[in-house]
């Protein structure tokens, strides 16, 4: 009973918070946030768990109050192919039950490069074929607002010369080393297809602070790569992001995870 109520609560929240139909501004985005933090009190059902499994990325921040464990058991349950255990012990060298509750061992990346290393060493120990082509990748225009566009990529170039995703005119050269890399690029500087997109997401800034949040979204991330999955809708919602129309993408993102969970 109080489950349901908590998610009769939660969509109430979300309606007032994303029903204005203004860009930006602070209002929308504190109303957003806060739809967003009502979610994070929930605690997952195996069920949800499994279903979350199957969005990938975007159901990040729907497990922030669901334990560890449970959501271990829960991707073991739903047969994923790489559990938290797995993610903690090819990334951090340790397993879930030599960590604390909070999954908290002094490793927590504030940098998609070093993302990105630790996501490399997880498909590798799975045993996915050219690790080391697929990076997790972020916008952050929006990073003030408290969100973050996500993506994670397959990208076979270890350096890259492209137009400036902002101005469309200035020419840059990126390799690993440079922070730029670490954004999604449909083509290069002479047209030529580069980033095939996997997943993306955009996230709640509140919600991949911690090294649980982290862990989580290297597993959701690795588990698309390791099911073959593709999103080509990201290039329009990076536009929309970019333009500055971040409420659209996240509601439209929320509504369909919502949707699959049955919250």
């Amino acid at each position: 009973m109080l489950k349901y109520w908590v998610a009769i609560l939660t969509s109430i929240m979300l309606f007032s918070g994303c029903a204005a139909p203004q860009k930006g501004g602070p209002d929308v985005e504190r109303g957003f946030i806060s739809a967003f933090r009502g979610i994070g009190h929930l605690i997952l059902s195996p069920i949800q768990i499994a279903a979350g499994l199957a969005e990938g990325v975007a159901a990040l921040p729907y497990y922030a109050s669901t334990s560890l464990s449970a959501i271990n058991d829960g991707l073991a349950k739903a047969q994923a192919k790489i559990t938290l255990d797995d993610t903690y012990e090819s990334a951090y060298g340790k397993r879930i039950n030599q960590v604390s509750a909070d999954g908290d061992t002094g490793e927590v990346f504030r940098r998609m490069k070093h993302a990105t290393e630790y996501f490399q060493k997880v498909l590798a120990k799975y045993g996915v074929r050219d690790a080391d082509r697929y990076i997790l990748t972020s916008i952050d225009t929006a990073n003030q607002q408290g969100f973050t566009l996500f993506a994670v990529v397959y990208r076979p170039a270890k350096s890259i010369t492209v137009a400036d995703k902002y101005d469309g005119r200035t020419l840059q050269k990126f390799t690993a080393e440079d922070r730029l890399f670490y954004e999604p690029f449909e083509s290069d500087v002479n047209g030529k297809p580069l980033d095939i997109v996997i997943d993306w997401a955009g996230v709640p800034a509140d919600y991949y602070k911690t090294q649980k949040q982290q862990a989580l979204l290297l597993t959701l991330a690795a588990n698309a790569v390791a099911e073959g999955k593709r999103r080509s809708d990201y290039w329009l919602a990076e536009k929309k992001w970019i333009a500055g129309d971040i409420q659209e993408v996240m509601q439209k993102q929320d509504e369909k995870v919502r949707k699959s969970l049955q919250i």
